[in-house]
């Protein structure tokens, strides 16, 4: 976890998310950097947008509590509310799919 923290840290300082600046952020906490799980954070991060990923981590805690919300409507609503319904349940599932796969990079 401290290696995303590291990242993290350094992206909201604006700084290049680079090998040397990640373990320069973890011996500065006093952490021995493991060269192969920062060149792995570095390569897995050059792809991912991380303004995306933390606008839609953030998002997705209230998507649980607006369809617990809807659940007791649920037997009076009419076909259209369903597949409206459906389809954002499909997102929310995607949503979720994506983070698990983004999380496992952080494993």
């Amino acid at each position: 976890m401290e290696y995303i923290y590291a990242a993290l840290l350094l992206h909201k300082a604006g700084q290049q998310i680079t090998e040397e600046n990640v373990k320069k952020v973890l011996s500065a906490a006093g952490i021995n950097p493991d060269e192969a799980r920062v060149k792995a954070l570095v390569a897995a991060l050059s792809e991912i947008n991380i303004d995306e990923v933390l606008k839609s981590a953030t998002a997705m805690p209230f998507a649980p509590v607006a369809a617990a919300a809807a659940a007791p409507a649920a037997p009076q609503e009419k076909p259209e509310a369903k597949e409206e319904k459906k389809k954002e349940e499909e997102e929310r599932k995607a949503e979720e799919e994506a983070l698990a796969g983004l999380s496992a990079l952080f494993g």
